[in-house]
């Protein structure tokens, strides 16, 4: 296996249809919204396996103190190779300047990201309203 990875905003709407779904995530039904929700993020970064989309993360951002990692998604045929760990390394290497660097992790995930880095908040509780 040879992973490339891509900083690009740029993906056509089965590579994204395929990749969401992969892991099961409702946002794969959409891939219309989702390609035109790439071109708005601060960073979409993305491996590839040759032509193939295996794995990408997305962040939004302030410019300056905060970035939001919105999505983090890796094929489940590439789980477990380090691609989720490269992605989340280029996003603390773009983002080693700003203050925070935020995620929301499914309680099945949280030790993954704490090997990557993060750390659980004290007194804090992720929020949502969800419309799908």
């Amino acid at each position: 296996m040879s992973i490339i990875y891509r900083d690009t905003h740029e993906f056509t709407e089965s590579d994204l249809r395929r990749l969401f779904l992969s892991v099961n995530w409702e946002s794969g039904n959409y891939p219309e919204k989702l390609r035109v929700a790439m071109t708005n993020y601060g960073s979409v970064f993305s491996a590839w396996d040759g032509d193939r989309l295996v794995g990408m993360v997305c962040v939004m951002d302030d410019g300056i103190m905060t970035a939001y990692i919105q999505y983090v998604l890796v094929d489940p045929e590439y789980q477990g190779q380090g691609v989720g760990r490269q992605l989340l390394n280029m996003v603390k290497e773009r983002y080693s300047d700003f203050l925070r660097i935020v995620i929301v992790a499914y309680n099945n995930r949280v030790s993954f990201y704490e090997a990557c880095g993060f750390s659980r908040g004290v007194e804090k509780t992720p929020m949502f309203i969800e419309n799908f």
